[in-house]
């Protein structure tokens, strides 16, 4: 008989909890400059405020890990065309002009795949960390600060990373090897195809800077 009150014993301490708003612990205020990137890059804020808050009730917490694990889901899928991408352009060219199997071009394709696979690893890891995760653990883990924090952090933050240079790395062979080619409507729309990328690039960079500024 004791045990069908338990599940009404910890709702009933959950809203407790959650009506007396714990402070951000002191390990968490003072940060330094590369932990508030961390933070941003991780959480889209330069510090931990707002994240701590998001542990405070458990809807709060399930909509973070909600938006967390769809954006892994996002990096699995993203690694996973450059995988396949880079798999594929490895093979013969089917055009004379465009010789992106070349030995220059097919350094930065081969290291593209390893980035994504690693993408997929480090996502798929982290995803499962994130769907078996304790909001109570979560919590008293912060709190200690140190080693936890970056290792919270960089979760997030690596499988974006090893995305974004095999991006990269894929797009640098794909420009080595459309400057290369004797066909001048590949170079032009390969220059097209480089302003293009710069452009966006630095709308994204800016709205980052302007994000963080604030």
């Amino acid at each position: 008989m004791t045990h069908s009150y338990r599940p009404f014993q910890h709702a009933w301490l959950d809203k407790k909890t959650s009506a007396k708003e714990q402070p951000l612990p002191e390990a968490l205020r003072s940060t330094s400059l590369l932990m508030r990137v961390l933070c941003f890059l991780a959480l889209g804020r330069p510090n931990l405020d707002d994240h701590w808050k998001s542990l405070q009730s458990e809807q709060a917490f399930e909509t973070v890990r909600t938006r967390l694990c769809d954006i892994l889901g996002s990096t699995i899928t993203a690694a996973s065309i450059l995988a396949i991408s880079s798999v594929f352009v490895s093979t013969a060219s089917p055009v004379s002009y465009f010789g992106y199997t070349s030995s220059i071009p097919y350094y930065p394709i081969f290291i593209s795949l390893m980035f994504a696979i690693f993408a997929m690893l480090t996502s798929g890891s982290s995803m499962i960390r994130w769907l078996h995760t304790d909001r109570h653990w979560t919590q008293e883990q912060l709190k200690q600060g140190g080693y936890f924090v970056w290792s919270y952090l960089l979760s997030m933050v690596t499988p974006m990373f090893f995305v974004v240079w095999s991006l990269n790395c894929f797009v640098f062979a794909m420009l080595i090897a459309g400057f290369s080619s004797q066909s001048v409507i590949c170079r032009a729309l390969t220059a097209l195809g480089l302003v293009t990328y710069i452009v966006n690039v630095g709308k994204i960079l800016i709205e980052a800077m302007r994000k963080y500024a604030t």
